[in-house]
This record gives C-alpha cells, sequence and structure tokens, in this order.
C-alpha cells in the first residue's frame, strides 16, 4: 500500500470519528437533520474536502459524473423539445436550449480531467492539474451567458407578448426540466466538493441556475393561463436576479483558485503540524496552493544550527511527514531546513537584494 493510501484511510477513519462523535453529543437527531437539508441547499465557495482519494481515482469520479450529467440533461432536453414542437413555446424553447448549452459543459471539464492525469513534464512541472481552473472560467462565462439570456427573453416577452398553446404540457415540460437540473445540480456539487474540484462545482451551479429557469416557465405558464400575460417575463426578471446571484458565488470561487487562495484555517492547521515536529524551533514562510484537486505546499522551518545536515534532513522529512498527514487533501510539500541564526548573522543575507 502507499503511503498515500495509507494517509487516505487514516484520515477518512479520523475525520469519520471525530464527525459523528460532535454530532451524537452536541446536537439532536431533529438539528441534525436540518443540519443536512441546509448543507444541500446552500452553495460554499471553499471546496477543501476532507476525503482524500488517489489522483486516478478523483480523476474517475469527475468524469464519471459528467458522463451520468450529460445523459441525465440530454434527456431532460430531449423530452422538452418534443413539447416545444408541439406548443411553440419560445420560453420553453429557451430552457431547452439552456439545458443543452449545460449538458455541453462537459465537453471542456471532461478535457481538463483527462489533462490533469497527465504527468508533469519539463514544461509543466507542476502537470495539468491547472487546466480544471480553465474549464472553471469556461464555465462561469457560461452562467453569465444564460443571465444575459434570460433578462433579453423576459424583457423581449414584456414589449411583444406572445400567445403560448398547450399550456399543461409546458408546465409539465417546466417541471421536468426543473427535476433534472435540480438532481444533477446536486450530483455535480457532491462530488466536485468531495474530489476537490471548484469546476465541477461550478458546473453544478450552473445546472441550479437552469433548474429555476425551468421553474420560471412552470410559473410564468400558470400566471399566462390565469390571464395574466405578465407573469410569464416578470418571473423571468426575478430568475434573471437569481441567476447573477449564482454567477457571483460560482466566479468568486474559480477566481480565488486562480489566484491561489486557500482557507486560511489551513494555512494554521500546517503551521500547527510544523511546530509540533520535534526539532523544529520556528516555522518562516509558508505557502499553499491547490492544483488541480490536490493542494502543495512549501514551507521553511527553523532548527538547531550546530545540528548536522543530514540530522537537519531527517528532521525536514519529518515535517513534511506530520504536514501531509495534519492538512486534509495536501498531496506533496517541499520542507526548506533553516538553521538558527541568532547570534551568528543571517545565513540568507546574500539573497537580501534580491527582495
Amino acid at each position: 500500500m502507499s503511503h498515500d493510501q495509507t494517509h487516505d484511510q487514516t484520515h477518512d477513519q479520523t475525520h469519520d470519528h471525530g464527525h459523528g462523535h460532535g454530532h451524537g453529543h452536541t446536537h439532536g437527531r431533529r438539528a441534525g437533520r436540518l443540519r443536512r437539508v441546509r448543507h444541500l441547499l446552500t452553495p460554499h465557495s471553499h471546496d477543501t474536502a476532507d476525503k482524500v482519494d488517489p489522483a486516478l481515482a478523483t480523476s474517475r469520479d469527475g468524469i464519471r459524473a459528467l458522463w451520468i450529467s450529460l445523459v441525465v440533461l440530454g434527456v431532460t432536453a430531449a423530452g422538452q423539445a418534443v413539447v416545444v414542437f408541439w406548443s411553440g413555446s419560445v420560453a420553453l424553447l429557451g430552457d431547452t436550449l439552456h439545458n443543452v448549452a449545460d449538458a455541453l459543459t462537459a465537453v471542456p471539464l471532461g478535457v481538463a480531467f483527462l489533462l490533469g492525469r497527465r504527468a508533469a513534464n519539463r514544461r509543466y512541472t507542476y502537470g495539468y492539474g491547472r487546466a480544471e481552473d480553465l474549464a472553471g472560467i469556461a464555465i462561469v462565462a457560461t452562467i453569465a451567458a444564460s443571465a444575459v439570456f434570460a433578462g433579453h427573453q423576459a424583457v423581449t416577452r414584456l414589449l411583444d407578448p406572445r400567445e403560448i398553446d398547450h399550456l399543461p404540457y409546458v408546465a409539465a415540460a417546466g417541471l421536468i426540466g426543473f427535476a433534472g437540473n435540480e438532481l444533477v445540480a446536486r450530483y455535480r456539487i457532491r462530488v466536485g466538493r468531495r474530489i476537490g474540484s471548484a469546476a465541477l462545482v461550478a458546473d453544478g451551479l450552473h445546472a441550479r441556475t437552469d433548474g429555476f429557469t425551468s421553474l420560471a416557465v412552470l410559473l410564468g405558464a400558470g400566471g399566462v393561463a390565469l390571464g395574466w400575460w405578465w407573469a410569464d417575463p416578470a418571473v423571468g426578471l426575478l430568475i434573471t436576479a437569481a441567476i447573477l446571484v449564482v454567477l457571483v458565488d460560482a466566479g468568486r470561487a474559480v477566481y480565488r483558485r486562480l489566484m491561489d487562495a486557500v482557507d486560511p484555517a489551513l494555512v494554521d492547521t500546517a503551521e500547527a503540524a510544523l511546530l509540533a515536529t520535534p526539532g523544529v524551533t520556528d516555522v518562516g514562510a509558508l505557502r499553499l496552493r491547490w492544483i488541480g484537486h490536490h493542494l502543495h505546499a512549501e514551507c521553511a522551518i527553523v532548527i538547531d544550527g550546530d545540528l548536522s545536515v543530514a540530522q537537519g534532513h531527517v528532521i525536514a522529512v519529518a515535517a513534511e511527514h506530520r504536514l501531509i498527514h495534519a492538512v486534509p487533501r495536501l498531496r506533496a510539500a517541499l520542507v526548506h531546513a533553516d538553521p538558527d541564526h541568532r547570534g551568528s548573522g543571517d545565513p540568507h543575507a546574500p539573497l537580501a537584494h534580491h527582495g
């Protein structure tokens, strides 16, 4: 068994035990149910996962999620297209196109996952994991386009009201669209959080916006049935606002990933793990960054200046090992050992003029 697999099992067992203990003794069953419902309904911008999977299995999970989403949304769009043909509903046509576009986002994400599995080389020394972040940009752009399209459709309907035929079928198609998109959204978000994929989470949020658009078709059809011709475009404008809110959340998550932002709590955890290593007297520079599904760390530790190079290396390896076990989803760490230079001059003085 590899070191990564051993660490994965150890961390999973530790986390599961702590999670069960906290909820079993601190909160009641009702509070636990409410918490689970809130977790499903609330999108999170931080995608740090507690379970650690090997890179190969992680990519397989992501690709499987994309294929399942593609099939579900394809079937949903096909069913709606049939109703569009018979009813002539422009709103339902737009919702169908939304579902098709959402299904097609699986293509760049699939490419990103496949690229992320390629080994590092002399040109891409960190590997290809950041390709997933590029896909995240494309997904955020798609969400933005959906917001523009939904707003345009709503304004057009306000300025030029149109009669809709076969309203019951249009309403049923709206329900089907909402159910299909929400099912895909929950699945993508759940898998994305588990494997630590900001792009897959963003794609799940996009599917949720399309579900809201489908629900708007249902509400608009109901309003039209009551004689309120303005109901459909009014609800469309409200859904456009909801899409913009999701756009901000998804954009923030992808932006932070591109800017190498991490949860400050992870930095605190890493620093505490390094200081707890025998032989480490202080911690210098400490940097964490996401590359694909995993974290990478670069840090400097301070050790006794009288130790030999071999002894210092042993402490550095122990610090790296402790760090990998302490920080969730940390795949590798580069630990630099600095001698304690108090009273003997700064050993980094020759580098001072380089800033």
